[in-house]
C-alpha cells in the first residue's frame, strides 16, 4: 500500500486514465471490426472516415501507437475499396 499521500493520489488518477483510454481504445476496435464486417459498399465508404477519425484521435492521445493507426486505416482503406 502507497505511503504518501501523492502516491494515493496518483494511483486513482492511473487508474482514471487507464478506465477512459480503455473504453476509447475498445470503442474504435469494435468499430473497426464492423467495418472488416460490412459488405455493402455505400455503409463502408460512410463509415471509413469516422473510423479513420476515431483511429487518428487515439493516435495523437497517446492510446494507441501512430504506426498502428496508420496500418489499420491502410488496411480498411484497401477492404473497401476492394468490396464490389
Amino acid at each position: 500500500m502507497a505511503n504518501h499521500k501523492s502516491s494515493l493520489k496518483r494511483i486513482r488518477q492511473t487508474a482514471a486514465r487507464k478506465a477512459h483510454n480503455h473504453y476509447y481504445a475498445k470503442t474504435a476496435r469494435n468499430a473497426v471490426r464492423d467495418l472488416r464486417a460490412t459488405t455493402d459498399k455505400e455503409t463502408a465508404v460512410a463509415m471509413l472516415p469516422k473510423v479513420s477519425s476515431m483511429l487518428d484521435k487515439l493516435a495523437k492521445r497517446n492510446i494507441i501507437h501512430r504506426n498502428k493507426a496508420a496500418n489499420l486505416k491502410s488496411g480498411l482503406a484497401k477492404k473497401v475499396n476492394a468490396i464490389a
